[in-house]
């Protein structure tokens, strides 16, 4: 089965930076679109970055409030996903998601229409906490 786990949370001031990790097997396709969503209690979750790849071209999406501060990318085996946080703030506290799916077609179209539901695989999820 596929399996996400990710690391990385913890806590840091405002303005700080971390960066998570999504560390991803049993993948049975050579295609894969992952993300990264967060939660806080009470309220949806929410997608923070997307990368899906044509086998040519590879195509990010970001949220507007992570847009210029957050950087979503995997290494060469797309087995490890991750999100750069600089400039966080405390906005930014939330448990974060790293989420995948192998449905074709564009991924991006997907999670537009579908939000959580465009992806089938998820991980537990690592809190990130920023102090003003």
């Amino acid at each position: 089965p596929v399996r996400l786990e990710e690391s990385g949370g913890g806590s840091v001031q405002n303005g700080g930076s971390l960066r998570l990790s999504c560390a991803a097997s049993g993948f049975t396709s050579a295609y894969y679109c992952m993300a990264w969503f967060r939660q806080i209690p009470g309220k949806e979750r929410e997608e923070v970055a997307l990368i899906d790849s044509d086998g040519h071209t590879t195509y990010t999406m970001y949220a507007d409030s992570v847009k210029g501060r957050f950087t979503i990318s995997n290494d060469t085996t797309k087995t490890t996903l991750y999100l750069q946080m600089d400039r966080l703030t405390p906005e930014d506290t939330a448990m974060y998601y790293c989420a995948a799916d192998n449905t074709p077609g564009d991924c991006r179209v997907a999670l537009r229409v579908l939000g959580t539901e465009a992806f089938a695989y998820w991980g537990q999820g690592t809190q990130v906490n920023v102090s003003s």
